[in-house]
């Protein structure tokens, strides 16, 4: 299971790449894992300004749908095409690439202090008992 070192990880199993003041969110490697096959993501919030571990969207697998938490606030800037029916129709790319094609959206972050709360790789590999 892959926990890139680059990147910032919530509890939710929400990950957060940082340029600037633009994050790029997904989810795990682990938390793909544990849903599943995805056939569905549902995020309706492009333009929205959304609190820390707030719900920005969904995503659905076979057995569940599961809420997509914002691991810091801002606003929605993006949301990646290539997951959506409006675009690629892929969720599936979140199973086989979940830090690279499979990110789910771009947020302009409000408040970088909140990046302090989150975890590094290896807080987060403890986490999940990795």
């Amino acid at each position: 299971m892959s926990i890139p070192k680059d990147l910032k990880y919530s509890a939710e199993h929400e990950w957060i790449r940082v340029e600037g003041n633009i994050g790029t969110v997904g989810i795990t490697d682990f938390a793909q894992g544990e849903l599943g096959d995805l056939v569905y993501v549902d995020i309706d919030t492009v333009g929205q300004t959304i609190g820390k571990n707030e719900v920005f969207g969904t995503v659905e697998a076979v057995k569940t749908t599961s809420d997509l938490f914002l691991p810091v606030s801002g606003k929605i800037l993006e949301v990646n095409e290539a997951l959506t029916e409006s675009g690629g129709d892929d969720p599936s790319l979140i199973n086989s690439s979940p830090y690279d094609d499979g990110w789910l959206i771009k947020v302009e972050i409000s408040d970088p202090s909140e990046l302090d709360s989150l975890m590094d790789s290896d807080a987060y590999a403890a986490l999940i008992g990795g």
